[in-house]
């Protein structure tokens, strides 16, 4: 029993110990909020330097087809691809002896015109010689009524004798009357066949004509490029025969990326290598850029003349084509302060007076080794976000990096 109070008097000690013990845990404190921190720069206007290479093939500047203007069977070429040939030079012949026919046929048609003109132009002297006659006739015949009449007037002669003159006079007047008419009526005859034979020959010179494009000339001065019939084959009007090449000047046409085009301005001067002169340039000019663009990728086309007075250049060969970059200076950023894609693209730009940073919309233009222009939603010498400790939220305060562009 006397054991019992020294444990009850140990309990009660411990029990005091534990009341008047101080607390041990505590309370973390609340975390600190902290200020992202930013790397930013000024913006400033630059030309992204890059180079423009298009391929395409070279061509003749001008191709002319040499067309039949008549039909019948090609009688021969004289002259092959590849061959050179000048303006006006005989290449090829129909057969023309149908043609060759006509023409005498027409011919002889005029032939027998002029002897009827000749015969109406006969008629027409001796209507004219007849009238002469009359006239002679008709002023003996007036002279002789007014003898008479003066004698039957004095007795004389009898009265009846001196009418019968009158008469006769009368009747000669006539006939002289009627053959000026005849010579009128004559004359318009021959007027008549001069117009035939007018309108014949024109019908021969026609003809002839249609016998002369049986010759086939060479409508420029150029290469023979394609041969499109051969000696034999039947050709009728408007049927291609050849096509000829002017080779004075080349072209070359390649495809630009519509993004491209506003670095390019007609009759901009480009460089033009040759696979087949090797490191050898040439100076081109853009003669053309055409008005719509081509498939899906919208490729505007772009026609590159090369001068060729030496015909050294050919068709067909190989062509790199280098536009330089004649694109107005715009603001330059990095890749990495763009936020967002495609029309979403933005970037974050900095309050000069509370540090907050703006979300701006921006439209982006071309990109090229980790930089991109800006086309609007940034002015030069505004301070915008290059990269952020953290994403970040529009009107958000932020904290300036010491490696940050003054």
């Amino acid at each position: 029993m006397g054991s019992t109070p020294i444990i009850l008097s140990a309990l009660v000690i411990l029990s005091l110990s534990a009341s008047c013990s101080p607390q041990t845990e505590t309370q973390p404190p609340p975390p600190a909020a902290r200020t992202t921190t930013v790397n930013v720069t000024r913006a400033k206007p630059a030309t992204i330097e890059r180079n423009l290479d298009y391929t395409g093939t070279t061509r003749p500047l001008k191709v002319v087809s040499l067309r039949s203007q008549a039909t019948g069977q090609l009688l021969n070429l004289l002259v092959d691809v590849g061959d050179e040939v000048q303006l006006g030079q005989i290449l090829a012949r129909v057969d023309d002896r149908l043609l060759a026919t006509v023409v005498r046929q027409e011919k002889a048609a005029l032939s027998s015109l002029e002897a009827e003109l000749a015969r109406a132009r006969i008629e027409v002297s001796n209507a004219e010689i007849e009238l002469e006659r009359l006239q002679l006739q008709y002023q003996q015949d007036k002279n002789d009524a007014e003898r008479l009449q003066k004698l039957a007037l004095e007795g004389a002669i009898p009265l009846q004798q001196g009418e019968t003159a009158q008469t006769a006079a009368a009747v000669a007047l006539k006939a002289v009357n009627s053959a000026r008419s005849r010579i009128k009526v004559e004359e318009q005859v021959v007027a008549a066949i001069i117009g035939r034979i007018a309108a014949q020959k024109s019908v021969i010179a026609q003809e002839q004509q249609r016998q002369a494009y049986a010759i086939l000339k060479s409508p420029a001065t150029g290469i023979v490029i394609e041969k499109l019939k051969e000696p034999g084959d039947l050709v009728s009007i408007g049927d291609e025969v050849l096509k000829i090449g002017d080779f004075q000047q080349v072209k070359v046409v390649v495809l630009l990326s519509e993004l491209d085009l506003k670095t390019i301005n007609l009759g901009q001067k480009v460089n033009v290598s040759l696979d087949a002169f090797g490191e050898r340039n040439f100076s081109g000019r853009i003669t053309r850029i055409f008005p719509l663009s081509q498939g899906t990728a919208r490729r505007i086309p772009v026609e590159i003349a090369l001068p060729n007075g030496d015909g050294l250049i050919k068709g067909g060969l190989l062509a790199r084509v280098r536009f330089n970059n004649n694109s107005a200076p715009q603001v330059i950023v990095p890749e990495t302060a763009i936020v967002g894609q495609g029309e979403s693209s933005a970037i974050f730009v900095l309050s000069e007076s509370n540090s907050q940073v703006e979300k701006r919309p921006v439209r982006l233009g071309q990109a090229l080794d980790g930089q991109v222009e800006i086309i609007t939603g940034l002015e030069p010498g505004e301070r915008f976000v290059v990269n952020s400790s953290k994403p970040l939220q529009n009107g958000e305060k932020v904290r300036v990096s010491i490696l940050s562009n003054p």
